[in-house]
């Protein structure tokens, strides 16, 4: 492998150096020196990953009809490289308002608008593209990735849905399509994500399988995903911390038994472990069944909550004055 890339290098420079050659023959003789000819040797230097040189030559080469499309095409790649994305946008889609249905183009910008976060452009783009190419399952995922960030779960699993084979073998769009149908609560996200499960490990997915269950109160099931998901999940997770599964699984344990202690004690270690969304904790206080003394007990819990923010806050206000004080 590495005396292929040794090789193709030594060719790649080889190539420069006869383009090179051919251009200051022609330069010295007055003769004229071609646009393909800038070109190849842009994108000798583009292959090389010598980019300053390779977007002086492209420069000169697209002014010229016949490789002013290729040399704006692969600018806009140099530029996505060096992730200055704004400007590898303006150059993909200079092409499309000369040529809308140039696929290469739709692709590229389409996938640009991402990394610079205009996501309802790069929808735009990656619905037109698939109205040009409908087969492209890898252009579907990503058409139904942005809905799915835009919240437009429905159409997202609408795209989806046209790709049976990669919703079989495909573990990204397989995982895609449980999160579309978690999201519009749809009961066959159990189904999806445990088949995704089946195959693959992780733990922020099973805590989204456990999300799922509890939502259609498949209570005992959900408990034991929760309790998996705390123990495989990583200490320094922030999607979903582990406290956050704790709590998840004390709001289980509160509603399937609310006569029971040991949710108010799980309710308890979540919160001693860094859970501080009292808001969530107060909701605990609207679910039926449970008795007055864990009532109580939630709301002895959410009383010291709010003492630890007042504490804190008190803290981080003597500490900004005291620095402006320095």
């Amino acid at each position: 492998m590495k005396g292929k890339m040794i090789k193709k290098s030594f060719y790649l420079i080889f190539t420069i150096l006869v383009l090179l050659s051919t251009f200051l023959i022609c330069a010295c003789a007055g003769g004229p020196v071609s646009a393909q000819e800038y070109y190849s040797i842009g994108m000798a230097y583009f292959d090389l990953g010598k980019y300053d040189e390779a977007e002086k030559w492209l420069n000169r080469a697209r002014f010229s009809d016949r490789t002013m499309v290729a040399s704006t095409y692969n600018l806009g790649r140099l530029a996505f490289e060096r992730q200055r994305y704004d400007e590898a946008v303006k150059h993909f889609e200079s092409i499309l308002k000369k040529d809308p249905d140039n696929v290469l183009a739709l692709k590229a910008a389409a996938y640009s608008r991402i990394k610079t976060g205009d996501i309802e452009t790069a929808e735009k783009h990656y619905s037109k593209l698939l109205s040009l190419i409908p087969d492209s399952a890898d252009d579907g995922y990503n058409h139904a990735l942005v809905l799915y960030t835009l919240e437009r779960y429905s159409a997202a699993e609408d795209v989806l849905q046209k790709y049976p084979v990669a919703l079989q073998e495909n573990k990204d769009t397989m995982l895609l399509f449980a999160r579309c149908q978690a999201a519009l609560k749809k009961v066959e996200a159990i189904d999806r994500f445990a088949e995704w499960l089946s195959v693959n490990t992780d733990a922020k997915v099973r805590y989204e399988y456990a999300q799922a269950l509890e939502y259609h109160e498949l209570y005992a099931k959900a408990l034991e995903e929760y309790r998996l998901s705390h123990t495989n999940i990583a200490g320094s997770s922030k999607d979903p911390r582990k406290c956050d599964v704790r709590f998840a699984i004390a709001r289980v344990l509160i509603t399937a038994d609310g006569e029971n202690i040991d949710g108010v004690t799980e309710l308890q270690g979540a919160v001693t472990d860094g859970f501080d969304d009292i808001s969530a904790v107060e909701g605990l206080l609207n679910i039926k069944g449970i008795n007055a003394a864990n009532k109580n007990s939630i709301q002895n819990v959410i009383n010291s909550m709010y003492t630890k923010a007042a504490e804190k806050e008190q803290q981080e206000e003597a500490a900004s004055g005291a620095n402006a004080d320095t």
